[in-house]
């Protein structure tokens, strides 16, 4: 199963959130905003980290998480069958207290319709009641009629009539599942890789490390799926059966090893004085444990080298190639011959900066790793990389960001539809004029220019005018035309802007052609929201803003080279324009 959605309340610097999740998610936003904070509430939810005083938000006595499960398979259906909704989904929430303690509870889909409400089954045991209500068909036609007839009848109605149903959505007053503590693997597996981490800790024998988690799963799925593996664990049960004392129908084993009887025997007699009798118990080895244990990795560069002795940067190399390789190794397995996954199988992959020590190519290399491991597993995690962002994948980034008043988290998602259309097929094709586009995410404010000549010239301008700020990101949009296109994102995703495009009505164009730049101009004036952004207009366009000579190159070496010269000025008007950009 996976998390569709997460809600945090006073957790650390978080008020109260709730996040739609997708297979893959990724936060991002300026430092000390919050980002851990959301993974490591989730890593609370599945029992990774113990609450401290700390954890609690400004001095108060509870906080909790919870989480909408979804994607549940037939084990995961029937483990938490109670809590499943129409929509074959569970909501379960951990709260933790001050005072140390903490539990979970799930939410239950009781109908409103008092009929259908197993508590009220008791209620409709006669048959001339039941008779006047709408699951009677669901129940025999004739007999005693029980309350667990009743209630069978009752979800037989509701699973067959669920969408004309009303229901309640209430959390449980008793512990989830009626366990006081939830054993830690029940909603599945976490590997979780910090930012900081001694290569030692991923890479030791500890049942908790990565390497030892990634390689049990590997392991796991190499035994289940093949065959010769199989056959030794027959043969190994067999000739462990012939230790047994007993066979399954309760006979004498009589393939016993004669001395083991005899060390029983002697020890029962031993013991004879506390009327007592001893069996001795040999349990056949688990196969996958024997593939696990004494595992080392070594490094071969020449020179047979322990991996601790190697640079960081290698180092964090070797945890993301087990995560690579794990990738690899499940999405090779043909889907008939995967073991059916159940509710401890599912995955969770969460990174905390895994951009570390990683040079550009190795993160974009990493992000196509990290794409492919969410087909199969959730990842999650926090980056200040734009290496690791897709605007692809737009729907997979979460914003974060602080209130600088209140100090209070807040998360910016957008999960419907931007683009529609030719404007989907138009807005990816702009990654090729501007791989770099996804640097507006992390961007204090952005600047949009209609071109490169507009991309070299205001930043450097702005050096000269003292104004320019390395927090805001200028994006080439490639032409007037594709400006709307980031301005619908950036509005979406509430993040500042200017529009910095030309008028276009230089002396030397038509009518004509002075009537398709106002259209142009109209598109981006009218897509601008006043709350986010803000349009500049250059008059009519930067060549004639910084007084170059009709004619000349547009091109950004031949522009900048006239604003080098010792005896350029930058006019009134455009000194005023570059500063209330950079404002």
């Amino acid at each position: 199963m996976k998390i569709k959605s997460v809600k945090i309340s006073n957790f650390r610097s978080i008020i109260d959130v709730e996040i739609s999740f997708e297979n893959l998610m990724m936060f991002i936003g300026q430092n000390n905003h919050g980002k851990s904070n959301i993974l490591y509430a989730i890593l609370f939810f599945f029992g990774e980290i113990k609450i401290q005083d700390l954890d609690f938000f400004d001095g108060t006595d509870d906080l909790y998480v919870e989480i909408l499960f979804y994607d549940l398979d037939d084990d995961d259906k029937v483990t938490f069958n109670k809590y499943l909704t129409i929509e074959n989904e569970i909501l379960v929430r951990k709260t933790a207290y001050r005072n140390g303690s903490f539990e979970y509870n799930g939410y239950i889909q009781n109908p409103q319709n008092e009929y259908l409400q197993e508590s009220n089954a008791t209620n409709y045991r006669s048959r001339e009641t039941a008779l006047e209500l709408p699951f009677y068909d669901y129940l025999p036609p004739d007999g005693r009629l029980t309350i667990a007839l009743i209630q069978d009848a009752q979800q037989q109605y509701i699973a067959d009539n669920g969408e004309s149903i009303e229901f309640v959505y209430e959390l449980e007053e008793t512990n989830f599942l009626g366990a006081k503590n939830v054993a830690q693997g029940m909603f599945g597996e976490i590997f979780f890789i910090p930012a900081v981490k001694s290569i030692n800790e991923d890479l030791s024998s500890n049942k908790t490390s990565v390497f030892t988690k990634l390689y049990s799963k590997v392991i796991e799925l190499v035994t289940s799926s093949n065959a010769d593996i199989s056959s030794i664990k027959t043969q190994i049960n067999t000739q462990f059966n012939k230790f047994k004392k007993y066979n399954e129908d309760s006979t004498d084993n009589q393939d016993r090893p004669v001395e083991l009887n005899e060390f029983e025997n002697r020890l029962s007699h031993n013991l004879r004085e506390w009327g007592v009798n001893l069996e001795v118990e040999i349990l056949p080895p688990n196969i996958d444990d024997v593939f696990k244990s004494d595992v080392n990795i070594w490094i071969h560069d020449g020179i047979k080298t322990d991996i601790n002795r190697k640079g960081h940067g290698l180092q964090r190399a070797m945890t993301f190639s087990l995560i690579k390789t794990f990738s690899e190794h499940v999405l090779s397995i043909p889907d008939e011959e995967r073991p059916n996954r159940q509710a401890s199988k599912s995955s969770y992959f969460i990174f905390e900066e895994p951009e570390l020590y990683l040079h550009p190519q190795a993160q974009r290399a990493l992000l196509d790793t990290l794409i492919n491991l969410s087909n199969d597993s959730q990842v999650i995690l926090c980056t200040h990389s734009s290496s690791l962002i897709s605007l692809d994948n737009y729907k997979s980034i979460a914003i974060v960001r602080k209130d600088a008043t209140t100090n209070e988290t807040s998360i910016t998602q957008y999960q419907d539809e931007i683009f529609v259309g030719d404007e989907k097929k138009n807005f990816n094709l702009l990654s090729w004029v501007n791989p770099d586009r996804a640097e507006l995410f992390f961007a204090k404010k952005v600047i949009l220019v209609e071109g490169a000549t507009e991309k070299a010239i205001v930043p450097f301008i702005a050096k000269k005018l003292n104004v320019f700020k390395f927090e805001y990101t200028l994006i080439n949009c490639g032409s007037k035309t594709n400006i709307p296109y980031y301005i619908n994102l950036l509005n979406k995703f509430k993040i500042p802007y200017f529009a910095v495009y030309d008028k276009d009505h230089q002396s030397s164009k038509q009518e004509q052609a002075r009537n398709v730049a106002d259209r142009d101009t109209a598109k981006i004036e009218d897509i601008i929201d006043s709350s986010i952004g803000k349009g500049i207009v250059f008059i009519n366009d930067i060549e004639e803003e910084l007084g170059m000579t009709a004619g000349i190159s547009s091109k950004p070496f031949t522009a900048l080279e006239e604003i080098s010269k010792e005896e350029f000025i930058v006019s009134t008007s455009l000194e005023t324009k570059i500063i209330e950009i950079f404002s």
